[in-house]
C-alpha cells in the first residue's frame, strides 16, 4: 500500500518545488497527503518554491505542518522564507502556527538569516512578531480570537508599510 502513495508524494513535492499552484491543488484534492515525504524524505512544504505564497496556503489548508524541521539541519520553512526574503510566505506560515523562535543546527533564528541577507522588511516583521511565540507567557493559542487579532495586526503592518 505504501508504494501506491509514494508517487503522489513525489508529484506533490515536485509541483510544490516548481510553484505550480494549480497542480498542487489538484493533487491535494485528489487525496495526496500534504505531509507525505518525497523519495528524499522531504515534505512538500519543505521543498516548496518559497516565493509561491499560494502553494504555501494550499499545503497549509490541507494540513501541512508549518513547523516541520529538516532532520539534518533543523531548518524549518520559516528559516528558508526568511533567508530568501519572502515576507508574504513567512506571514502565511506564521499565521498557520509556524514558530519564529526556532533555531537551526547552527543556532540561527529566522531573524538572523534575514538580517544576514539584508532582508530588512522580513527582519522587521520577525522582530515585531517574536513575542507571539516566544517564552510561553505569550504563546499563541489556536483560538479564533487570537487568529483574528493576529490578522488585524498583520493588516496594520501592511498598511503602515504601504504608506512608508
Amino acid at each position: 500500500m505504501g508504494s501506491i502513495m509514494e508517487p503522489s508524494a513525489d508529484w506533490l513535492a515536485s509541483a510544490a518545488a516548481r510553484g505550480q499552484a494549480g497542480e498542487v491543488r489538484a493533487l491535494l484534492e485528489a487525496g495526496a497527503p500534504a505531509n507525505a515525504p518525497n523519495r528524499y524524505g522531504r515534505s512538500p512544504i519543505q521543498v516548496m518554491m518559497m516565493g509561491s505564497t499560494r502553494v504555501a496556503e494550499l499545503l497549509l489548508l490541507h494540513g501541512a505542518d508549518p513547523n516541520c524541521a529538516d532532520p539534518a539541519t533543523l531548518t524549518r520553512p520559516v528559516h528558508d522564507a526568511a533567508r530568501e526574503g519572502f515576507l508574504d510566505t513567512l506571514v502565511v506560515l506564521h499565521r498557520a502556527g509556524a514558530r519564529l523562535d526556532v533555531r537551526d543546527a547552527w543556532g540561527r533564528l529566522p531573524v538572523d538569516l534575514a538580517e544576514e541577507r539584508g532582508h530588512c522588511d522580513v527582519a522587521r516583521y520577525l522582530r515585531e512578531n517574536a513575542g507571539t511565540t516566544e517564552g510561553g507567557s505569550h504563546a499563541r493559542t489556536d483560538s479564533g480570537e487570537d487568529l483574528e487579532e493576529t490578522l488585524e495586526n498583520l493588516l496594520g503592518i501592511w498598511e503602515r508599510r504601504r504608506q512608508d
